[in-house]
Formats: structure tokens, sequence, C-alpha cells
């Protein structure tokens, strides 16, 4: 709750600087709050999961030197 309204009170502040009324800002503020509690996992999970893959990668040639698998050619079958 207080998370929703920190964004409604930030919205409303950006929006009132730039000459608007605070009423739309306070929605946007309230709308991009939930974007990012929606979106901020994501990120983070695409993030980890690229770095595993990475390490995984790299671990797999440091042990096979292959060249065709540090380059990204790598064709399996």
């Amino acid at each position: 709750m207080a998370n929703n309204i920190l964004g409604m009170l930030v919205g409303a502040e950006l929006s009132e600087r730039d000459g608007g009324s605070g009423i739309k800002g306070a929605i946007e503020g309230y709308v991009a709050q939930g974007a990012l509690r929606v979106v901020t996992p994501l990120i983070v999970t695409y993030a980890i999961g690229w770095g595993v893959q990475f390490l995984a990668r790299r671990a797999v040639h440091a042990l096979t030197s292959d060249a065709e698998l540090k380059q990204g050619t790598a064709v399996n079958g």
C-alpha cells in the first residue's frame, strides 16, 4: 500500500512540475509502480539465466577446447 502511495506522490509531483494537474501524474505513477513490480523480477530472472548459460558455455569450452563452441557455431547432432 505504501509503495502505491509513494508512486502516486512521485507521479503527481513530476506532473505538477511539467504544468499538469497532478491527477494524471498520480495515475501514471500508480501504473508505473505496478509495471515495475511485474517487470523487475522478469529482468532479474533473465539476467541470472543468461549468466548461468554463459558460465556453463565457458566451462564446457575450457574442458573440451572446442573452437566451434567458442564461436557459437556448434550444431547439435
